[in-house]
């Protein structure tokens, strides 16, 4: 009995093993995530190459829907987007967000998302008519939405999401003006025109064709006012339009900015707060840090700092990868780790040539700088220096070289 319940809880451990892992190769960030990085790439490729299909599809003179590769190649896309889709509902209950329900209660809050309703659709009603025998031109434009998965692989589209989100209430808000603007303009212009024109302007409905057209800043040409009290009433719509139409372009983009500089700033406030000589400081000791940061684009091949020359700044590696080639050594290092920051405290000599692997954005913090952070607040002076006389805490230093000891073994430790 006791082998067959220590067996049972062996089962259940490994399944929430799998469970977990296949939730951070479909869900998480791939970045460091090799078989996570090789899977997105695949169903990033896939989707393409769908919709590549679907568009060539309706092209009579291809005569695809007759290539027996053109239909494998759907029932292997099905097949896929149903496994991926079956998979992510699987590993639902491992999300944050459903932390503390139970798996049921979580794979069917997943269920209900918006992007669990686009893989259903991805795949679900094709089957259904394979199964069915109903061949539904529809289907076409059903492939189509598979383009919309790719948004769950885009940062940029997922910020734009979140924007849409966060500002429906302004963008609702600027659709029933953009709605009352419409009405307005095609009532007038019934008033005026109703007489003159009565196929185009002879009732509300007929010109809002007209005022949709106007507000809109399309102006097709096919119905235009030939009164002069016509052309007042259009000559105002327009200007209305334009002023309507940059109202939720400029929410949408002044939002957008918004969000993208905040998602930088927390990977940065991130970064800032690992340093082991800045992890002692509070909040608005790290946001002064953060305000001092400098960017700096280094090129594949490019040597940012040499070894043996002073020391006077360190580097935060916002994305890319730098090598640092010590004398016996190599180590790299990705996104989100450091190098330097020894140099902050004293004047050292470089302990290693750091050199750009890749395309590699820097953010840099000059000593110069933080001596003007410290003076302006001195108690973050005071913050740094006792953590960096604490040479028994659990963030010693080494003061030989501008590289710490901690820092370097974790870095091994990854490795």
């Amino acid at each position: 009995m006791a082998g067959r319940n220590s067996s049972g809880w062996l089962s259940a451990a490994w399944r929430r093993d799998r469970r977990r892992r296949c939730y951070e190769v479909l869900e998480r960030d791939a970045a460091h995530d090799r078989l996570a990085e090789q899977v997105n790439l695949g169903l990033v490729v896939l989707i393409i190459v769908n919709v590549l299909a679907a568009v060539l599809e309706t092209v009579p003179s291809l005569l695809l829907r007759d290539q027996v590769l053109f239909r494998a190649f759907e029932a292997f896309s099905l097949v896929i987007f149903a496994l991926e889709y079956g998979l992510r509902v699987w590993a639902a209950p491992e999300d944050p967000r459903y932390r503390g329900l139970s798996g049921m209660r979580a794979r069917l809050r997943y269920i209900a998302t918006p992007t669990a309703i686009i893989d259903l659709l991805a795949w679900l009603p094709f089957v259904v008519s394979a199964f069915a025998g109903v061949n539904l031109r529809t289907l076409a434009i059903l492939r189509l939405l598979r383009f919309v998965k790719l948004a769950r692989y885009s940062p940029g589209m997922q910020s734009l999401l979140e924007v849409l989100r966060s500002e429906r209430q302004s963008l609702v808000a600027c659709f029933w003006l953009l709605t009352a603007a419409v009405l307005i303009s095609a009532s007038a212009m019934y008033v005026a025109e109703g007489a003159v024109q009565p196929e185009h302007m002879g009732s509300i409905p007929a010109a809002m064709w007209w005022a949709m057209a106007t507000v809109t800043t399309v102006g097709y040409g096919d119905v235009y006012p030939v009164t002069t009290p016509g052309r007042i009433i259009a000559g105002m719509t327009m200007i209305t339009g334009i002023i309507m139409i940059a109202l939720p372009v400029g929410i949408i983009a002044t939002a957008f900015v918004d969000v993208i500089k905040r998602r930088d700033f927390i990977i940065t406030w991130g970064m800032v707060a690992r340093v082991p000589l800045f992890a002692d400081l509070d909040a608005a000791g790290i946001g002064e840090i953060h305000k001092a940061l400098s960017a700096h684009m280094a090129h594949p091949g490019e040597i940012i700092v040499r070894r043996g020359e002073a020391a006077r700044s360190m580097y935060f590696i916002a994305s890319g990868e730098v090598a640092l080639e010590f004398a016996d050594r190599t180590i790299v290092l990705s996104e989100g780790q450091f190098f330097g920051e020894m140099a902050l405290l004293q004047s050292t000599k470089r302990a290693a040539t750091a050199r750009a692997r890749v395309r590699s954005m820097l953010l840099m913090l000059n000593a110069d700088d933080l001596a003007d952070v410290i003076r302006r607040h001195p108690q973050i002076g005071e913050r740094i220096l006792a953590m960096a006389k604490d040479a028994e805490g659990p963030h010693a230093l080494r003061r030989s070289a501008d590289i710490a000891d901690d820092e370097l073994s974790a870095k091994d430790d990854d490795g």
